[in-house]
């Protein structure tokens, strides 16, 4: 069955809406691309209007800025610690915008979604 990015068809007292227009392809959605730790390993998707999408499938490094030194490095990851999206992301080690991570120089706070970006950035929390 297909996904869809359209409104539901129920209202929130149960009836139903009447339908407004028909389907469209554009109007499809895909699979959530869930990124976990592992060698890097990325595909690239055709989006609306002949753009390319990169989604990350596995990452092994993360790009961490430093807030008090305001510099960047490229660092590795080594566990997910939380996650705000579902509790058991932490488990499959899962990385989604607002997860905690271990790095190799402490705790770092991922701030862009990787499966729709295509790398991970974080910044290094205290």
């Amino acid at each position: 069955m297909v996904l869809t990015q359209d409104r539901s068809k129920r209202k929130l007292s149960g009836g139903r809406y009447t339908v407004q227009r028909l389907k469209r392809k554009f109007r499809m959605g895909r699979t959530p691309i869930l990124t976990t730790i592992g060698k890097t390993k990325a595909k690239s998707v055709r989006c609306a209007g002949g753009n390319i999408k990169r989604k990350l499938q596995h990452a092994e490094k993360v790009n961490v800025f430093n807030p008090k030194t305001k510099k960047s490095s490229v660092e590795t990851i080594k566990t997910v610690l939380e996650s705000p999206a579902n509790r058991h992301f932490v488990r499959r080690n899962i990385i989604t915008k607002g997860a905690v991570i271990e790095t190799s120089k402490g705790k770092a706070k991922i701030m862009n979604r990787p499966s729709q970006e295509g790398s991970i950035n974080a910044i290094l929390l205290e």
